[in-house]
């Protein structure tokens, strides 16, 4: 009996370290897997989809020669951003989306005329900071430039005043301010809010010969919508 009793007891000491060692390194793992599926982290990439409103402001506009001001449609239309974080709190995001407004000239000599409407991709490069990158709630601002690229144009139809119009594209600032959700794991909810500083130029070729204008269209952009962190 005492010899028995003599090869149990390292056993069952084997046994409780085997036990609580397994215990420690589940933990362990659930800790290290729980803090990975949670907030943002150097490393991650942040994919979102929203729906975006685009709201032009069309500041300091002006047409030659009949006079009046540039007058640009709202839009809502579908975007989708990535953002790559060098930091836990730096991240570099690319925002892409494609709008078709139409243009109209309102107060010209002619009255208010419509002039057709436009392709808009608008690619918008921002350096942000995260404020409260590993809590559910973090908010973040951000500013950097986009590329105003429009394309496309087409005259409006049934008036017969507009033959054709060209726009040309331009360079500007983004200015920028949002926050993530954290809702389950890898998924978030994002709203963010964009301010676009452009200016851009139209051609306008008439029956009544050729229109010059200018505008700075400086578009303001709220969206809402879900993301999902690789």
């Amino acid at each position: 009996m005492m010899q028995k009793n003599r090869h149990r007891k390292p056993v069952f000491t084997f046994g409780a370290a085997l036990v609580v060692g397994a215990s420690a390194l589940a933990a362990s793992g659930s800790a290290a897997a729980d803090d990975a599926a949670t907030g943002k982290h150097a490393g991650s990439v942040l994919v979102r989809a929203h729906v975006l409103g685009v709201f032009p402001e069309d500041n300091n506009s002006s047409i030659e020669a009949v006079g009046g001001k540039v007058d640009i449609s709202n839009r809502v239309a579908p975007e989708l951003d990535f953002s790559y974080f060098f930091t836990d709190h730096v991240a570099v995001q690319l925002i892409a989306t494609l709008l078709r407004p139409s243009v109209r000239a309102k107060g010209t000599a002619v009255g208010d005329l419509d002039v057709g409407s436009v392709n808009v991709l608008p690619p918008t490069l921002t350096v942000q900071y995260h404020f409260l990158p590993h809590q559910k709630f973090s908010p973040y601002i951000g500013g950097g430039a986009t590329a105003f690229i429009l394309f496309n144009s087409k005259p409006a139809r049934g008036d017969g005043i507009v033959n054709d119009f060209n726009t040309d594209s331009h360079l500007g600032g983004a200015l920028q301010a949002g926050f993530d959700y954290n809702i389950s794991g890898r998924w978030f909810v994002n709203v963010e809010v964009n301010q676009i500083f452009v200016k851009t130029n139209a051609t306008v070729d008439t029956v009544l010969g050729t229109v010059r204008a200018k505008t700075s269209v400086d578009p303001f952009l709220a969206g809402i919508g879900v993301g999902y962190r690789f």
